[in-house]
């Protein structure tokens, strides 16, 4: 055969591109076929808001389909210009109690409250793991609040973003704070359907299917399941403003009244419809998402966004200083604006995952700070590190439990006794990573007032009364176990090998 013939009935670009757009209409087609029949599968009662959930998805999964190539091309990131970060230095500090309670009677609390704590070996909803004087981070969410509300006689209110997985076990433990001053909502974000990886289609075969075919889509869902729930449409006729979201695990995001009143009070121009507390990027943050300027707006840039011969570059903390803690200040109007107008935008996350029956499937997620380009005038303020003190893993809650911080009303307040305020640096190995066994292997909390860094490997005890100074290290090896004993004051000191101390 001719080879020029054979060239010639080759498919061209244009082919290819019609091919992939056929391609792609196929597989929305038959996705919003899919979905319309799990729509009949729906508990009674449940049909038009489980539509409204699949509505939702049915546009990412447009957008993931049609977006192809990296969300960010790298030679096109613009430095930052100086007034897109603000230093929280230059914010007021000092208000009467009229002004402060005038500005309260304008915020909303949100939490987001949809994760399990697995990463800490418990199988329960995170919120309600113990962390401080036999409190959860629910408890001092709901503490710091009626604090608030009854120190300046205001109702703020608590909203919390359930998940499917964490719902029912937080609506329980609700009815515990009847009494309190806290006026406490709850709505779920949404539930979307895990897709097969081959087919492109949902796994699950009705609405009821166990729950491996279902996931929370991530923190980014907070603006679409808040307007859907008709809280922000509640909290505007209230005269609410602002709405602060933050993790529920960072026990650092109390409200704050200086940016609260940067945002009611503004001096001169226009007042941001967006704030993103971001702060200095140290060695242990070096993952953590950043702020950029992108075809002239801010854009929060997430390292797993960047090209991976860039990484290196974005871990620097000489080139980007700061990071994004997940402290959001947020504009109730402007975020039913977006949300009604579809011009919210967030950068997709494809999570893929295997199911325990060893099928591939893909998540569709979105992060709660890629919003800020939908915004207007959005900035950042770059806050004391003490608004970012997140419990991710067992060595996050040594620090938190320690007397390195004190409780006063739910809000954590940094020991005066320290003589320098920042956080020490603590790896706590495999042995401690479940809070069971952390709690295990501690008979007390150690004086950890004058640590920098703690690095601890293996089989490893604690007496009680244990001070920690300046850089400890202590590694024990496989079969080898080390039991610190009760009152040691370890300062500069590597410890290895084995130590025992049996009872007689």
């Amino acid at each position: 055969m001719d080879p020029a013939k054979v060239h010639q009935r080759s498919p061209s670009e244009g082919h290819d591109a019609a091919f992939r757009e056929l391609m792609l209409h196929d597989a929305q087609k038959s996705l919003s076929h899919e979905l319309g029949r799990l729509v009949k599968t729906a508990p009674p009662g449940q049909e038009s808001s489980i539509r409204a959930q699949f509505d939702g998805f049915e546009r990412l999964f447009a957008r993931f389909l049609q977006e192809t190539g990296p969300s960010v091309k790298w030679e096109d990131i613009a430095t930052l210009p100086s007034e897109a970060i603000k230093p929280y230095s230059e914010l007021q500090t000092s208000f009467s109690k009229e002004a402060i309670k005038s500005m309260l009677d304008r915020l909303v609390v949100l939490k987001l409250n949809g994760g399990l704590g697995t990463s800490m070996g418990c199988t329960g909803t995170k919120s309600l793991i113990c962390v401080r004087n036999e409190l959860t981070f629910l408890d001092l969410t709901v503490q710091q609040i009626e604090n608030l509300n009854t120190t300046y006689d205001t109702n703020v209110p608590l909203v919390l973003m359930n998940s499917f997985n964490t719902d029912e076990e937080t609506e329980r433990i609700l009815r515990k704070y009847g009494k309190m001053k806290v006026d406490i909502r709850t709505f779920n974000q949404s539930k979307y359907p895990r897709i097969n990886r081959e087919s492109l289609l949902p796994v699950a075969k009705s609405c009821t299917d166990n729950t491996d075919a279902w996931y929370p889509p991530g923190h980014g869902d907070v603006y679409e399941s808040l307007y859907n729930s008709q809280l922000l449409s509640k909290f505007i006729d209230e005269g609410k403003k602002y709405v602060f979201i933050s993790n529920i695990d960072n026990l650092g995001a109390t409200s704050d009244l200086s940016i609260l009143n940067f945002l009611l009070n503004p001096q001169n121009g226009p007042v941001p419809e967006f704030v993103m507390e971001v702060t200095d990027k140290t060695r242990a943050d070096v993952k953590g998402g950043t702020l950029i300027q992108y075809e002239g707006k801010l854009r929060l840039l997430e390292i797993a966004q960047v090209p991976k011969d860039r990484v290196d570059e974005f871990k620097s903390v000489s080139k980007f200083k700061i990071f994004n803690t997940n402290n959001l200040w947020v504009s109730l109007e402007a975020m039913k604006r977006v949300v009604e107008t579809r011009t919210l935008h967030m950068e997709i996350i494809v999570n893929p995952k295997t199911l325990d029956s060893g099928l591939n499937v893909i998540q569709l997620e979105t992060a709660v700070g890629a919003a800020i380009k939908s915004f207007e005038g959005a900035i950042g303020i770059n806050v004391p590190r003490r608004r970012f003190l997140p419990v991710k893993t067992t060595s996050d809650l040594l620090i938190i439990m320690s007397n390195l911080y004190s409780l006063k009303q739910g809000s954590l307040e940094m020991n005066p006794k320290r003589s320098f305020p920042s956080v020490p640096l603590v790896k706590l190995g495999n042995s401690f990573t479940k809070v069971k066994d952390f709690l295990w292997r501690f008979a007390s909390i150690p004086d950890m007032l004058e640590l920098d860094h703690l690095t601890v490997s293996g089989d490893v005890t604690f007496g009680r009364g244990v001070s920690l100074k300046g850089t400890v290290i202590i590694i024990s090896n496989h079969g080898d176990r080390i039991d610190i004993p009760p009152g040691a004051i370890l300062e500069n000191k590597i410890v290895s090998g084995n130590l025992r101390i049996l009872d007689h």
